[in-house]
């Protein structure tokens, strides 16, 4: 069976697709057909886990593969049947091609001992250093997207989680959309030559929205 859209053949739950949907949404725990609704659902989960996790993980914790894991299980553990778990698909997006399925958990494993043990716990002082470990964990982990779908959302949460440790408020991602959208793309896509300024950027844009919200 041919899955649509951007993964690959596969009999597996997380390849397919809610009956009823017109291959719009995944096969899921509760059942839901439209798109929109999973839109909202996820976006309600999320807030949600988040504000779990922000009693969870503290100022001086050093995150791992594990918790990353955790992250995505805590959010999406009551939807999706594989929540948590590293996919087992291959996956593109655009045209790009993430890594495949079955390189992720090597992957990750060289994640968690080079940029989560280098950047987190995330206590460097000065807002640029802040910036450019976010930039760093975050494209790294984006370009190994090691989950079914959500990977962009968890590692959002995780540079939340980080921040938090530099004692920053909540980061407020709102302003990333037309022009700064793409310019987030252009980090992603510079962060496959370990160029991090690019995303570093987008970053330091998003302190300093966050810390002119807050101040308000």
């Amino acid at each position: 069976m041919r899955t649509k859209g951007k993964y690959d053949s596969s009999d597996l739950i997380e390849s397919q697709f809610e009956p009823g949907s017109r291959g719009r949404v995944l096969k899921n725990l509760r059942g839901i057909k439209r798109k929109r609704e999973m839109d909202l659902v996820e976006a309600r989960e999320q807030l949600r886990a988040l504000r779990e996790m922000m009693t969870m993980y503290g100022a001086h914790h050093r995150f791992t593969a594990a918790d990353v894991c955790k992250i995505h299980k805590i959010w999406l553990g009551d939807i999706y049947e594989w929540a948590g778990k590293y996919r087992q698909v291959n996956v593109s997006k655009g045209g790009f091609l993430f890594a495949a399925a079955n390189q992720v958990p090597h992957l990750m494993a060289e994640f968690e001992k080079g940029p989560l043990r280098k950047f987190t716990p995330c206590s460097f002082e000065s807002h640029s250093e802040i910036a450019s470990a976010l930039a760093v964990v975050h494209v790294e982990l984006v370009l190994i997207h090691p989950f079914r779908e959500g990977n962009g959302r968890v590692a959002r949460m995780l540079a939340v989680l980080m921040a938090l440790q530099a004692a920053l408020p909540l980061l407020d991602f709102s302003d990333i959309r037309g022009k700064k959208k793409e310019a987030y793309f252009t980090g992603v896509r510079a962060g496959m030559d370990r160029d991090s300024e690019p995303m570093s950027k987008v970053f330091n844009d998003a302190i300093r929205k966050t810390l002119r919200t807050h101040e308000r």
